[in-house]
């Protein structure tokens, strides 16, 4: 009894005007990404480079208790491969420079979203930090499909390195 006293007296508090107060304040965090010129279409596809239409390539099926991706076969043939990829960058750590990210299909609109489903998001680990920027970039690597991957993911590169390509 003492204890529900107790949270409904410190919920009380917390309705306060300090809480009022935070309501009235906007939350800018999307603010800070500037627009990008890519949210309304597609990258274009590029010789050489597997296309976000290629790694689309995949369906969820139910299997025992849970979901798992079943990947065609356009998918299936790049496990292990060295392939090129091309995509936005989204950091996994603070810093300039990212030697995890994930790269994406689409620029991310949002600080705390993701932008699409994991069929258009490539977990990469690089040789050597890149530079993170808003533009899309080309990264070449060793390429796995994951089948039980504890986060959800897809797919991931490896030993990758950003390369520049003709536009």
């Amino acid at each position: 009894m003492l204890l529900v006293v107790a949270l409904s007296a410190s919920a009380q508090g917390f309705q306060g005007s300090e809480s009022k107060d935070l309501m009235k304040k906007p939350l800018d965090a999307e603010a800070n990404l500037p627009p990008s010129p890519y949210a309304s279409k597609p990258l274009p596809e590029l010789k050489g480079v597997v296309s976000w239409k290629t790694l689309a390539d995949v369906k969820t099926v139910k299997q025992k208790d849970r979901f798992t991706p079943e990947f065609g076969k356009s998918v299936a043939v790049l496990d292990k491969k060295e392939v090129k990829l091309q995509g936005f960058m989204m950091p996994l750590d603070m810093g300039e420079k990212q030697a995890r990210f994930i790269l994406a299909a689409l620029p991310p609109t949002c600080s705390y979203c993701m932008p699409g489903g994991p069929e258009q998001m490539v977990e990469v680990q690089t040789k050597t930090p890149v530079k993170y920027g808003f533009e899309p970039i080309v990264v070449s690597g060793r390429f796995t499909v994951l089948r039980d991957d504890s986060m959800g993911l897809y797919y991931r590169l490896t030993d990758a390195v950003a390369v520049t390509t003709p536009r």
